[in-house]
C-alpha cells in the first residue's frame, strides 16, 4: 500500500509541475519536469506508468495543447532514463543518456524551427546584438559621464559572433544540468520506493564506448559540410557536436588519470590536481582519444605484472 500511495503521490506531483507550465513559474519548474516521469517509469510496469501519467497529460491538453508538446518533450528523457534505472544500469549511463537525449531534442527542435518555420538562429542572435546596441547607445547618451564611450558597429558584430559561438556550450550545459538535477532527485526517490539504483562508478572506472571515435570522425565530416553550407541547422549541429565529443574525451582522460594514479597507489588528491590540469588544458584530451582507440589501461596493468 505504501508503494502504491507513493506512486500516486508522484503522479500528483507530476500534474502540479505540468500546471506550472501555464504560469511564470515554468522558468524554474521546467528543470524538475523529468523527475516524476523517471520515478514512475522506473517503479511501475509500462501499463501502470501510462495509468499514472495519462490523466495529468489529458488535463494539461484541455487547458493548453501547446504546453502538452513541452510536457511530451520532457517525458521522452524521463522514460529513457527511467528504463536504465529499471534495468539496473549505472548512474553514469543514466546521466549520459539523459544528457544525450535532451541535447538531441534541442537540436531536433532547432531543425524543425529552421526548415518548417524559417527560423534563423544566427540572424536572431545578431538581431539581439543590434537591440543591445540601441539600448547601450541610449544609456551612453543619457549619461554625461559616459559621453566619451562609444559603441561601434564592430562591437555589435563581435557581440553577435560571440553569442552564436556560445550557443553550443549553452545547449550542452543545459542538457547536462537537467540530467544531473534529475539524477540527484530520482536516486533518493527510488531508494525510498525500494527500487535499487547503482551508485556512480569511481572515476578510475570511467570508460566511454569505443564507438565515440566514429562519432568524432562524423563530427569532423559534419563540420566540413557545414563550412560550405548556409544552413543554420547544419552549422548549429556542427558547432554543438564537436564540443560535446571533446567533452566526452575530456571525461575519458580524467578517468584514465584516476586509473593511472590508482594503479601506482598514489593519492587521489594528485589525481584531482591532474584532472584540473586536463580541464584547463583542452589539448590533453588526446589522452582520452588514445585510451579509447588502444588498450592503454590493459597495457599499464600488464606492465605492472
Amino acid at each position: 500500500m505504501k508503494f502504491r500511495l507513493a506512486t500516486v503521490a508522484w503522479s500528483v506531483i507530476y500534474l502540479l509541475l505540468l500546471l506550472t507550465l501555464l504560469t511564470p513559474l515554468k522558468i524554474i519548474t521546467v528543470f524538475l519536469l523529468i523527475v516524476p516521469g523517471a520515478v514512475l517509469f522506473s517503479s511501475l510496469h509500462f501499463k501502470g506508468f501510462l495509468i499514472h501519467v495519462m490523466p495529468a497529460l489529458l488535463i494539461l491538453a484541455l487547458l493548453d495543447v501547446y504546453s502538452l508538446l513541452l510536457a511530451i518533450y520532457f517525458l521522452i528523457p524521463s522514460m529513457l532514463m527511467g528504463r536504465i534505472y529499471k534495468k539496473g544500469g549505472s548512474s553514469f549511463q543514466a546521466l549520459m543518456t539523459g544528457m544525450g537525449v535532451i541535447l538531441g531534442e534541442l537540436l531536433a527542435v532547432l531543425f524543425i524551427a529552421t526548415y518548417s518555420f524559417g527560423f534563423d538562429l544566427s540572424q536572431f542572435l545578431r538581431d539581439q546584438a543590434a537591440i543591445t546596441e540601441n539600448v547601450v547607445q541610449q544609456i551612453l547618451s543619457a549619461n554625461p559621464m559616459l559621453s566619451g564611450t562609444n559603441w561601434t558597429a564592430e562591437d555589435t558584430q563581435q557581440l553577435g559572433t560571440m553569442l552564436i559561438g556560445r550557443v553550443p556550450y549553452v545547449l550542452i550545459v543545459t542538457s547536462f544540468l537537467l540530467a544531473v538535477i534529475t539524477h540527484a532527485l530520482v536516486r533518493p526517490a527510488l531508494n525510498s520506493l525500494d527500487v535499487p539504483v547503482r551508485k556512480m562508478k569511481p572515476a578510475r572506472e570511467w570508460r566511454l564506448p569505443r564507438a565515440l571515435i566514429w562519432y568524432y570522425l562524423l563530427a569532423i565530416v559534419i563540420e566540413w559540410i557545414a563550412s560550405s553550407s548556409n544552413g543554420s541547422w547544419i552549422q548549429m549541429v556542427s558547432i554543438s557536436m564537436l564540443p560535446l565529443v571533446h567533452a566526452c574525451f575530456t571525461i575519458q582522460t580524467i578517468g584514465f588519470v584516476y586509473f593511472w594514479m590508482h594503479s601506482r597507489k598514489m593519492s587521489s588528491v594528485i589525481a584531482l590536481l591532474l584532472s584540473l590540469v586536463v580541464l584547463i588544458v583542452p589539448p590533453l584530451r588526446i589522452i582520452g582519444i588514445i585510451d579509447l582507440a588502444f588498450p592503454l589501461r590493459e597495457a599499464i596493468t600488464r606492465s605492472k605484472k
